[in-house]
């Protein structure tokens, strides 16, 4: 063969190994599995589903919220306007999920089985145990310090803000401070409804009279609608990150000690290390609680915190804990975020907020929380994006499910202990300062 045609032949074998390389890059995955693969494993689950052969308990509710979370996560990621500016996957799982509640597209026995497997056999706190353990135990201890000695400054900011834009919106569209404050401020800021709605409808019950159902009716419809936007605005911000690189530490909250994480090498026997301890120091932080009037959460950060700076627990745990919470916020956060959306999302309320003045009051609180921390957490070192999701948004949220969502939808998972921080000692501190402030605005 002359040398001209060996380098035809050449040219010809290297565009061909191109094509291959081209359209293996072009198959379509989800989950990591070929979309044929993935489709059958679908068609299976919801034959299960519909004709009432699920199996009981974890293993059913785990395979629907992993599949149909995963699918909704790829197609609301791969959605142009969706992926964007609404939250991507992230939300489309949470609010695909409500809709099919809200439709009668699952069965009820299913939602049942899917909702006791959240609330009572605590999916969420599983999820949220590994999350919290793995990611203060992989983090810098330089950071942690710093950073626990500042952040309050930024939550004061937030909820600064909130109170002071809702109440300029609210003057706008003709709610009265009274209504912009307690009605919509107070239970968005307030950590959730376990945390926040529920005991605040006690303190307003006691301190303004009615029952605590007839303000739980008025305070939910602010709680949902603030998370949606929430939700909505992380994806916003993690946007603007893109575009404007100096607010952002890409999921650092603290400007000046940004670090590259080494890959980890995955060792099953240390992620069972992991699984333990997450599950140990959620425990020692729910024995706490019943001496200590704080949420379980709130305790499991102090105590992984002052472990992780004292040096005293094992290299080995440290890898194993980060580990476990990479392989669960990896496998199962768009599991999870589909049993938010069946468990704790109740699409009637939320539509049923849907007025002009509900809905530009409730944008207020958020828009003011996002500004507050952010603006305060600058002032002190943070970097602003990273602050206002985490001291803003995650106070303006739904307290723990909030957070999954607004951190997934602003891809910034490893900042759930702000978050946590956030939701549950923030949510308290808006406790406290309801029932200041309720004197002066009846």
């Amino acid at each position: 063969m002359s040398s001209s045609a060996e380098r035809v032949h050449t040219e010809q074998s290297a565009e061909q190994n191109i094509t291959l390389i081209s359209n293996e890059k072009k198959a379509i995955t989800i989950f990591g599995l070929p979309l044929m693969w993935f489709l059958g494993i679908t068609a299976l689950t919801l034959v299960s589903m519909y004709t009432g052969n699920l199996p009981g308990g974890m293993l059913g509710s785990l395979l629907v919220m992993m599949v149909l979370g995963e699918l909704f996560g790829w197609i609301g990621d791969h959605t142009p306007l969706l992926k964007t500016y609404l939250g991507g996957g992230a939300i489309l799982a949470i609010f695909g999920a409500a809709y099919m509640v809200y439709a009668g597209l699952i069965p009820g026995e299913t939602v049942t089985m899917v909702n006791d497997f959240m609330k009572d056999g605590a999916f969420l706190n599983f999820y949220i145990a590994a999350l919290i353990t793995g990611s203060i135990l992989g983090m810098n201890k330089k950071i942690l310090v710093k950073v626990g000695l500042k952040y309050f400054l930024p939550i004061f900011g937030a909820v600064i803000g909130a109170m002071a834009v809702a109440a300029l919106f609210g003057a706008i569209v003709g709610f009265s401070l009274r209504d912009a404050v307690l009605v919509i401020t107070m239970p968005i800021m307030g950590g959730g409804m376990g945390a926040g709605a529920v005991p605040m409808s006690q303190i307003y019950s006691e301190l303004m009279g009615n029952d605590p159902s007839y303000y739980i009716s008025m305070l939910v419809p602010a709680l949902a609608l603030g998370n949606v936007f929430a939700i909505i605005i992380a994806s916003m911000l993690n946007i603007l990150g893109k575009k404007v690189p100096s607010l952002t530490g890409n999921g650092q909250l603290l400007k000046g000690f940004e670090y590259k994480e080494e890959k980890p090498s995955f060792d099953i026997g240390k992620m069972g290390i992991g699984l333990m301890v997450a599950i140990l120091f959620f425990t020692i932080g729910t024995l706490l609680a019943g001496f200590i009037p704080l949420h379980a959460y709130a305790l499991m950060i102090i105590i992984v915190a002052a472990a992780k700076i004292a040096g005293v627990i094992p290299e080995s745990v440290l890898d194993g804990a980060n580990q476990w919470y990479k392989f669960v916020a990896k496998n199962w956060t768009l599991a999870l975020l589909f049993g938010i959306g069946i468990a704790y999302t109740d699409l009637g309320t939320v539509l049923e907020a849907l007025t002009v003045q509900y809905i530009v009051t409730v944008l207020g609180v958020v828009v003011g929380a996002v500004l507050g921390a952010g603006l305060l957490g600058k002032l002190v070192g943070f970097y602003p994006i990273e602050s206002a999701i985490t001291a803003g948004l995650c106070m303006a949220n739904m307290g723990g499910t909030g957070d999954v969502a607004v951190l997934s939808s602003s891809r910034r998972m490893e900042l759930m202990p702000f978050a946590q921080i956030s939701s549950r000692l923030g949510g308290a501190i808006i406790l406290l300062l309801a029932g200041l402030l309720i004197p002066f605005l009846i």
